[in-house]
């Protein structure tokens, strides 16, 4: 069924970061309501003098912003431009869609903010040296970043425990087993 959205059936929740720079109203789990399966979505209202998310990139997902109404400075890795109402841009996955809006005009921009899910992402963000594993918002830091193979050099061992004579027969009989 086809489900309409407007601003009579629509709430907006203000989120406000510790940080003032960074806050926007955005409306209540847009896709959830209507049980989407594979995009998220949600009409966000930027104020004026106001940052949306941290400049940041997604790894497993594309994003695609609508400007309905008012303007905003869109930052890339190509530089700043200017956006406004009726555009749709595109951001790809990878470094190359890096993307943050600033509201540099008086008035609200409102933007529809739309999204694949493909189950987990990861956020990375530039400036801060972060990666968020997403849906699950665990932030950590880039710098943090190990070699695949870090702190695995006691494989053998950890097997020859698990091997020890003895080892296999207790936990058969811990379950009820032979």
């Amino acid at each position: 069924m086809a489900t309409i959205f407007n601003e009579q059936n629509i709430s907006f929740k203000q989120r406000q970061s510790p940080v003032p720079e960074f806050a926007w109203h955005t409306s209540e789990k847009l896709a959830g309501m209507v049980g989407a399966k594979h995009l998220i979505f949600d009409i966000r209202s930027l104020d004026p003098g106001k940052y949306s998310y941290p400049y940041h990139f997604h790894r497993n997902a594309e994003e695609l912003f609508v400007i309905m109404a008012g303007s905003a400075m869109l930052r890339t890795p190509a530089g700043l431009q200017e956006v406004h109402e009726g555009d749709t841009i595109f951001f790809e996955t990878g470094p190359s869609g890096a993307h943050q809006l600033f509201n540099h005009t008086e008035t609200p921009c409102r933007y529809l903010d739309l999204r694949t899910n493909n189950g987990l992402d990861v956020a990375e963000y530039p400036d801060s040296g972060k990666i968020n594993i997403l849906p699950y918002e665990e932030l950590y830091e880039t710098e943090d970043r190990v070699d695949y193979y870090k702190g695995e050099h006691l494989t053998r061992e950890i097997w020859a425990q698990l091997n020890a004579p003895g080892k296999g027969e207790e936990k058969r009989g811990e379950d009820g087993g032979e």
